[in-house]
Protein backbone atom coordinates (compact mmCIF):
# COMPACT_ATOMS: atom_id res chain seq x y z
CA UNK A 1 0.00 0.00 0.00
CA UNK A 2 1.09 3.34 -0.28
CA UNK A 3 1.92 5.84 1.98
CA UNK A 4 -0.17 8.10 0.86
CA UNK A 5 -3.47 5.80 1.10
CA UNK A 6 -2.24 4.76 4.29
CA UNK A 7 -1.93 9.03 5.77
CA UNK A 8 -5.29 8.70 4.36
CA UNK A 9 -6.92 5.94 6.31
CA UNK A 10 -5.47 7.28 9.38
CA UNK A 11 -7.44 10.88 8.50
CA UNK A 12 -10.52 8.34 9.31
CA UNK A 13 -9.71 7.22 13.30
CA UNK A 14 -6.98 5.24 14.31
CA UNK A 15 -7.50 0.69 15.16
CA UNK A 16 -6.12 0.34 18.29
CA UNK A 17 -4.87 -3.31 17.71
CA UNK A 18 -3.46 -3.71 21.32
CA UNK A 19 -6.63 -2.57 22.95
CA UNK A 20 -8.52 -5.29 20.50
CA UNK A 21 -6.02 -7.86 21.66
CA UNK A 22 -5.95 -6.98 25.37
CA UNK A 23 -9.82 -7.51 24.72
CA UNK A 24 -9.36 -10.29 23.43
CA UNK A 25 -7.20 -11.71 25.33
CA UNK A 26 -9.16 -10.09 28.87
CA UNK A 27 -5.54 -10.23 29.92
CA UNK A 28 -6.12 -7.55 32.57
CA UNK A 29 -8.49 -9.82 34.89
CA UNK A 30 -7.95 -13.14 33.40
CA UNK A 31 -4.38 -14.21 31.74
CA UNK A 32 -6.13 -17.82 29.81
CA UNK A 33 -7.72 -17.52 26.87
CA UNK A 34 -9.94 -20.16 27.96
CA UNK A 35 -12.18 -17.72 29.48
CA UNK A 36 -13.09 -16.12 25.92
CA UNK A 37 -13.88 -19.88 24.86
CA UNK A 38 -16.01 -20.71 28.48
CA UNK A 39 -17.86 -16.84 27.95
CA UNK A 40 -19.34 -17.62 24.67
CA UNK A 41 -19.38 -21.46 25.11
CA UNK A 42 -19.25 -22.42 21.33
CA UNK A 43 -16.11 -22.81 19.13
CA UNK A 44 -16.79 -19.90 17.52
CA UNK A 45 -16.21 -17.71 20.16
CA UNK A 46 -12.61 -19.32 19.74
CA UNK A 47 -12.48 -18.94 15.88
CA UNK A 48 -13.39 -15.02 15.80
CA UNK A 49 -11.27 -14.43 18.53
CA UNK A 50 -8.04 -15.89 17.54
CA UNK A 51 -8.57 -14.91 13.53
CA UNK A 52 -8.49 -11.80 14.93
CA UNK A 53 -5.75 -12.75 16.94
CA UNK A 54 -3.43 -13.45 13.94
CA UNK A 55 -5.29 -10.97 11.05
CA UNK A 56 -3.48 -8.40 14.14
CA UNK A 57 -0.06 -10.45 14.50
CA UNK A 58 -0.86 -11.61 17.61
CA UNK A 59 -2.04 -15.23 17.28
CA UNK A 60 1.17 -15.74 19.31
CA UNK A 61 -0.08 -14.60 22.61
CA UNK A 62 -2.42 -18.05 23.21
CA UNK A 63 -1.32 -21.35 24.21
CA UNK A 64 -2.26 -23.29 21.16
CA UNK A 65 -1.63 -26.81 23.43
CA UNK A 66 -4.25 -24.99 25.73
CA UNK A 67 -6.41 -24.31 22.52
CA UNK A 68 -6.15 -27.24 20.60
CA UNK A 69 -6.85 -29.35 23.46
CA UNK A 70 -10.00 -27.70 24.85
CA UNK A 71 -11.07 -27.88 20.86
CA UNK A 72 -10.44 -31.54 20.38
CA UNK A 73 -12.43 -32.39 24.00
CA UNK A 74 -15.27 -31.42 21.59
CA UNK A 75 -14.80 -33.86 19.03
CA UNK A 76 -17.84 -36.06 18.64
CA UNK A 77 -17.31 -40.24 18.07
CA UNK A 78 -19.03 -39.18 14.70
CA UNK A 79 -16.60 -36.84 13.68
CA UNK A 80 -18.21 -33.75 14.06
CA UNK A 81 -17.37 -31.24 16.55
CA UNK A 82 -19.94 -29.51 19.71
CA UNK A 83 -19.85 -26.08 20.52
CA UNK A 84 -18.05 -26.88 23.80
CA UNK A 85 -17.36 -30.08 25.46
CA UNK A 86 -20.14 -32.25 26.33
CA UNK A 87 -22.21 -30.49 23.56
CA UNK A 88 -24.34 -32.49 20.51
CA UNK A 89 -21.97 -31.67 17.04
CA UNK A 90 -23.34 -29.50 14.29
CA UNK A 91 -21.30 -28.51 10.91
CA UNK A 92 -21.47 -24.69 12.58
CA UNK A 93 -19.37 -25.89 15.24
CA UNK A 94 -17.18 -28.32 13.31
CA UNK A 95 -15.96 -25.56 10.58
CA UNK A 96 -15.13 -23.61 13.44
CA UNK A 97 -12.90 -25.93 14.88
CA UNK A 98 -10.93 -27.10 11.23
CA UNK A 99 -10.33 -23.28 10.90
CA UNK A 100 -9.40 -22.98 14.10
CA UNK A 101 -6.73 -25.75 13.53
CA UNK A 102 -5.76 -23.91 10.17
CA UNK A 103 -4.45 -21.35 11.64
CA UNK A 104 -2.18 -23.40 14.30
CA UNK A 105 -1.26 -25.42 11.37
CA UNK A 106 -2.45 -28.56 12.98
CA UNK A 107 -4.48 -30.39 10.95
CA UNK A 108 -2.82 -32.84 10.64
CA UNK A 109 -3.86 -34.11 13.70
CA UNK A 110 -7.32 -34.91 12.64
CA UNK A 111 -8.60 -38.07 11.61
CA UNK A 112 -9.46 -36.30 8.49
CA UNK A 113 -11.81 -39.23 6.96
CA UNK A 114 -14.02 -39.50 10.11
CA UNK A 115 -14.63 -35.67 9.82
CA UNK A 116 -14.96 -35.46 6.03
CA UNK A 117 -17.47 -38.04 6.28
CA UNK A 118 -20.02 -36.99 9.01
CA UNK A 119 -19.79 -33.48 6.86
CA UNK A 120 -20.55 -35.16 3.91
CA UNK A 121 -23.08 -37.50 5.50
CA UNK A 122 -25.38 -34.24 5.73
CA UNK A 123 -25.90 -33.96 2.69
CA UNK A 124 -29.45 -34.02 1.18
CA UNK A 125 -30.77 -36.07 -2.04
CA UNK A 126 -31.56 -32.44 -3.66
CA UNK A 127 -27.91 -31.11 -3.15
CA UNK A 128 -28.49 -29.18 -0.04
CA UNK A 129 -27.46 -30.08 3.89
CA UNK A 130 -28.88 -30.33 7.14
CA UNK A 131 -26.53 -28.49 9.78
CA UNK A 132 -27.43 -31.72 12.25
CA UNK A 133 -28.78 -34.68 13.00
CA UNK A 134 -32.29 -32.93 13.24
CA UNK A 135 -32.15 -31.87 9.96
CA UNK A 136 -32.05 -28.07 9.57
CA UNK A 137 -31.61 -26.96 6.09
CA UNK A 138 -29.95 -23.84 5.01
CA UNK A 139 -27.76 -22.23 2.66
CA UNK A 140 -25.46 -21.40 5.87
CA UNK A 141 -24.81 -25.38 5.88
CA UNK A 142 -24.19 -25.48 2.20
CA UNK A 143 -21.21 -23.23 2.35
CA UNK A 144 -19.71 -24.53 5.88
CA UNK A 145 -19.51 -28.05 4.48
CA UNK A 146 -18.16 -26.79 1.06
CA UNK A 147 -15.74 -24.51 2.95
CA UNK A 148 -15.03 -26.85 5.86
CA UNK A 149 -14.27 -30.16 2.95
CA UNK A 150 -12.38 -27.67 0.77
CA UNK A 151 -9.72 -27.05 3.54
CA UNK A 152 -9.82 -30.71 4.12
CA UNK A 153 -9.41 -31.57 0.53
CA UNK A 154 -12.21 -33.83 0.48
CA UNK A 155 -14.67 -32.17 -1.69
CA UNK A 156 -14.79 -35.06 -4.14
CA UNK A 157 -16.64 -37.04 -1.05
CA UNK A 158 -20.00 -34.74 -1.53
CA UNK A 159 -21.86 -34.46 -4.79
CA UNK A 160 -20.54 -30.81 -5.84
CA UNK A 161 -22.69 -30.61 -9.18
CA UNK A 162 -26.25 -31.11 -7.03
CA UNK A 163 -24.88 -28.83 -3.88
CA UNK A 164 -24.28 -25.80 -6.47
CA UNK A 165 -27.78 -26.69 -8.26
CA UNK A 166 -29.48 -26.26 -4.82
CA UNK A 167 -27.56 -22.96 -4.37
CA UNK A 168 -29.11 -21.68 -7.39
CA UNK A 169 -31.98 -22.73 -6.67
CA UNK A 170 -31.76 -20.29 -3.86
CA UNK A 171 -31.26 -17.62 -6.10
CA UNK A 172 -33.91 -14.46 -6.45
CA UNK A 173 -35.02 -11.63 -8.91
CA UNK A 174 -32.93 -9.41 -7.41
CA UNK A 175 -29.70 -11.71 -7.59
CA UNK A 176 -29.22 -12.19 -3.99
CA UNK A 177 -29.79 -15.77 -2.36
CA UNK A 178 -31.78 -16.61 0.48
CA UNK A 179 -32.02 -19.56 3.16
CA UNK A 180 -33.98 -21.91 1.20
CA UNK A 181 -35.42 -21.37 -1.98
CA UNK A 182 -37.83 -18.71 -2.27
CA UNK A 183 -36.64 -16.79 1.06
CA UNK A 184 -35.79 -12.91 0.47
CA UNK A 185 -32.16 -12.17 -0.17
CA UNK A 186 -30.30 -11.40 2.71
CA UNK A 187 -26.26 -9.92 2.52
CA UNK A 188 -25.31 -12.97 5.14
CA UNK A 189 -26.88 -16.15 3.14
CA UNK A 190 -25.67 -14.18 -0.27
CA UNK A 191 -22.50 -14.33 1.04
CA UNK A 192 -22.58 -17.64 1.92
CA UNK A 193 -23.79 -18.86 -1.12
CA UNK A 194 -21.54 -16.79 -3.31
CA UNK A 195 -18.59 -18.16 -1.23
CA UNK A 196 -19.87 -21.68 -1.97
CA UNK A 197 -19.88 -20.88 -5.39
CA UNK A 198 -16.39 -18.69 -5.27
CA UNK A 199 -14.62 -22.35 -3.92
CA UNK A 200 -16.00 -24.52 -6.39
CA UNK A 201 -15.46 -22.49 -9.34
CA UNK A 202 -19.33 -22.02 -9.82
CA UNK A 203 -19.03 -17.31 -10.17
CA UNK A 204 -20.75 -18.04 -13.58
CA UNK A 205 -24.13 -18.61 -11.97
CA UNK A 206 -24.08 -14.94 -10.47
CA UNK A 207 -25.57 -11.99 -12.16
CA UNK A 208 -22.89 -10.05 -10.83
CA UNK A 209 -24.28 -6.56 -11.86
CA UNK A 210 -27.56 -7.11 -10.64
CA UNK A 211 -26.15 -8.82 -7.23
CA UNK A 212 -23.35 -6.44 -7.38
CA UNK A 213 -26.22 -3.15 -6.95
CA UNK A 214 -28.02 -4.93 -4.40
CA UNK A 215 -25.34 -4.84 -2.29
CA UNK A 216 -23.97 -1.70 -2.82
CA UNK A 217 -27.04 -0.48 -1.90
CA UNK A 218 -26.73 -1.92 1.76
CA UNK A 219 -24.54 1.39 2.21
CA UNK A 220 -26.19 3.98 4.17
CA UNK A 221 -25.44 7.41 4.93
CA UNK A 222 -23.39 6.86 7.91
CA UNK A 223 -20.73 4.87 5.96
CA UNK A 224 -21.73 1.47 7.13
CA UNK A 225 -23.33 -1.36 5.72
CA UNK A 226 -27.22 -3.05 6.06
CA UNK A 227 -28.33 -6.77 5.78
CA UNK A 228 -31.67 -6.07 4.54
CA UNK A 229 -33.35 -2.59 2.50
CA UNK A 230 -34.51 -0.46 5.37
CA UNK A 231 -32.62 -1.83 8.45
CA UNK A 232 -29.55 -0.08 10.38
CA UNK A 233 -25.97 -0.54 10.00
CA UNK A 234 -24.02 -2.89 11.58
CA UNK A 235 -20.30 -3.96 11.48
CA UNK A 236 -21.12 -7.31 10.69
CA UNK A 237 -22.25 -6.63 7.38
CA UNK A 238 -18.85 -5.06 6.76
CA UNK A 239 -17.75 -8.52 5.99
CA UNK A 240 -20.82 -10.40 4.58
CA UNK A 241 -21.45 -7.61 2.18
CA UNK A 242 -17.98 -6.36 1.10
CA UNK A 243 -16.45 -10.32 0.99
CA UNK A 244 -19.25 -11.02 -1.54
CA UNK A 245 -18.61 -7.18 -3.54
CA UNK A 246 -14.99 -8.69 -3.71
CA UNK A 247 -15.59 -12.08 -5.27
CA UNK A 248 -17.65 -11.17 -7.82
CA UNK A 249 -15.43 -7.86 -8.09
CA UNK A 250 -17.33 -5.10 -7.69
CA UNK A 251 -16.35 -3.84 -4.18
CA UNK A 252 -15.66 -0.54 -6.14
CA UNK A 253 -18.70 0.39 -5.83
CA UNK A 254 -19.37 1.48 -2.53
CA UNK A 255 -17.62 4.54 -0.64
CA UNK A 256 -14.47 2.54 1.27
CA UNK A 257 -13.42 5.48 2.81
CA UNK A 258 -17.04 5.78 4.81
CA UNK A 259 -17.00 2.35 5.45
CA UNK A 260 -13.99 2.35 7.21
CA UNK A 261 -14.48 5.40 9.41
CA UNK A 262 -17.74 3.70 9.98
CA UNK A 263 -16.13 0.68 11.74
CA UNK A 264 -13.42 2.59 13.60
CA UNK A 265 -16.38 4.60 14.80
CA UNK A 266 -17.32 1.18 16.33
CA UNK A 267 -13.99 1.21 18.70
CA UNK A 268 -14.19 1.38 22.22
CA UNK A 269 -11.25 3.40 22.62
CA UNK A 270 -10.54 2.79 26.46
CA UNK A 271 -11.34 -0.97 26.76
CA UNK A 272 -11.00 -2.73 23.21
CA UNK A 273 -13.57 -4.20 21.30
CA UNK A 274 -16.01 -3.39 18.45
CA UNK A 275 -19.61 -2.91 18.94
CA UNK A 276 -22.47 -3.51 16.12
CA UNK A 277 -22.67 0.31 16.11
CA UNK A 278 -20.96 3.30 17.32
CA UNK A 279 -21.67 3.62 21.24
CA UNK A 280 -23.05 0.16 21.97
CA UNK A 281 -21.38 -2.27 24.05
CA UNK A 282 -18.52 -4.16 22.62
CA UNK A 283 -18.59 -8.02 21.76
CA UNK A 284 -15.66 -10.60 20.28
CA UNK A 285 -18.62 -11.32 17.27
CA UNK A 286 -18.06 -7.50 16.28
CA UNK A 287 -14.76 -7.10 16.89
CA UNK A 288 -14.00 -10.09 14.61
CA UNK A 289 -15.84 -8.59 11.86
CA UNK A 290 -14.94 -5.39 11.98
CA UNK A 291 -11.29 -6.33 12.03
CA UNK A 292 -11.86 -8.94 9.09
CA UNK A 293 -13.56 -6.22 7.10
CA UNK A 294 -10.68 -3.66 7.79
CA UNK A 295 -8.76 -6.49 6.31
CA UNK A 296 -10.57 -6.49 3.05
CA UNK A 297 -10.09 -2.51 2.90
CA UNK A 298 -6.72 -2.99 3.28
CA UNK A 299 -5.99 -1.04 6.40
CA UNK A 300 -2.36 -1.00 7.32
CA UNK A 301 -1.50 -3.31 9.76
CA UNK A 302 -3.99 -5.93 8.84
CA UNK A 303 -3.50 -8.79 7.56
CA UNK A 304 -4.75 -9.74 4.38
CA UNK A 305 -7.93 -12.46 4.88
CA UNK A 306 -9.03 -14.85 2.54
CA UNK A 307 -13.36 -13.38 1.21
CA UNK A 308 -14.19 -17.20 0.58
CA UNK A 309 -13.19 -19.08 3.50
CA UNK A 310 -12.35 -16.29 6.55
CA UNK A 311 -9.20 -17.02 7.06
CA UNK A 312 -5.88 -15.22 6.64
CA UNK A 313 -4.50 -15.21 3.34
CA UNK A 314 -1.47 -16.87 4.14
CA UNK A 315 -2.81 -19.67 6.04
CA UNK A 316 -5.11 -20.90 2.81
CA UNK A 317 -2.24 -20.21 0.57
CA UNK A 318 -0.32 -22.84 3.02
CA UNK A 319 -3.37 -25.06 3.15
CA UNK A 320 -4.49 -24.88 -1.02
CA UNK A 321 -0.93 -24.98 -2.18
CA UNK A 322 0.65 -27.77 -0.28
CA UNK A 323 -0.54 -31.60 -1.77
Amino acid sequence: MSSSSSSSFQEMGELVADKHVRYILMSEKKESFESVVMDHLRMNGAYWGLTTLDLLDKLGSVSVDEVVSWLMSCLHESGGFAGNTGHDPHVLYTLSAVQILALFDKLDILDVGKVSSYIAGLQNEDGSFSGDMWGEIDTRFSYIAICCLSILKCLDKINVEKAVDYIVSCKNLDGGFGCTPGAESHAGQIFCCVGALAITGSLHHVDKDLLGWWLCERQVKSGGLNGRPEKLPDVCYSWWVLSSLIMIDRVHWINKAKLVKFILDCQDLENGGISDRPDDAVDIFHTYFGVAGLSLLEYPGVKAIDPAYALPVDVINRILLTK
